[in-house]
């Protein structure tokens, strides 16, 4: 466990084969601040196994580049069509992977439990995690894409979870 006093930076990371949003955060006692958010974009055109290297050489510079103490993954969402499933489930994989290479514990929540941890709401909108995000790391504007939203609520999840494990602690 982190001392209480160290700023702890948490990787968010919305994983897929065509976006994968990512947010960084940096947590202290007193606050969240956002220091980096985006995406990678696998160019569309090459083999599905050149995406997911692109992938991974992405996040690892965003790791090697930030050195998080953790990283906080989408848990994959069951689909209905099988192949979009296995598709993410790598993406995924690929992610735990870059973080696993550096010794960075990985944590996965599911979409609606970052969703309750940011809005209140495990079903909210897209645009409510936006919104929430926007307002809680105080941002000029709500972040885009999407998918950096999604990755910054994942990281504030971690946030979150710490803090109460740190509370349950010394009680």
């Amino acid at each position: 466990m982190q001392s209480e006093n160290k700023d702890i930076l948490i990787l968010g990371i919305d994983p897929g084969t065509r976006i994968t949003g990512y947010g960084l955060i940096k947590v202290t006692t007193a606050k969240h601040e956002a220091i980096d958010f985006g995406c990678i974009r696998p160019p569309v055109q090459v083999e599905t196994a050149q995406r997911y290297l692109a992938l991974f050489n992405g996040l690892e510079q965003l790791i090697e580049t930030y050195k998080p103490d953790a990283v906080a993954v989408e848990t994959q969402f069951v689909y209905k069509n099988v192949q979009s499933a296995l598709k993410l489930g790598m993406a995924r994989g690929v992610a735990m992977l870059a973080a696993s290479r550096r010794n960075i514990p990985v944590f996965e929540y599911a979409p609606t439990k970052a969703k309750l941890a940011v809005v209140g709401n495990g079903s909210a909108s897209k645009q409510q995690v936006q919104k929430m995000i926007q307002l809680l790391l105080r941002l000029p504007q709500p972040p885009e894409p999407e998918d950096a939203a999604d990755a910054l609520a994942l990281a504030i999840c971690h946030a979150h979870t710490l803090q109460f494990n740190r509370r349950v602690v010394h009680v």
